[in-house]
């Protein structure tokens, strides 16, 4: 079963040269919070999809889209 929820964190952070911890910091949430929402381990609250969002410039869209149905 694959992750319901795909993400572009990982590119947007290397576009932008950022780490995880620097992410995390600028957003209040835990570095290991970023790394499971990325992989695919954890989908976030929409609190914390709002503030990628917002620190990323983008819309939510641009950041998470569901995945397809394998």
């Amino acid at each position: 079963m694959s992750a319901p929820l795909a993400n572009r964190i990982r590119v947007l952070r290397a576009e932008r040269n950022i780490s995880q911890s620097e992410l995390a910091a600028a957003i209040d949430v835990s570095r290991k919070t970023i790394s499971t929402v990325e992989v695919g381990r954890f989908v976030p609250s929409t609190v914390i999809a709002l503030k990628l969002a917002r620190y990323f410039g983008v819309p939510v869209e641009e950041i998470f889209t569901l995945a397809e149905d394998g």
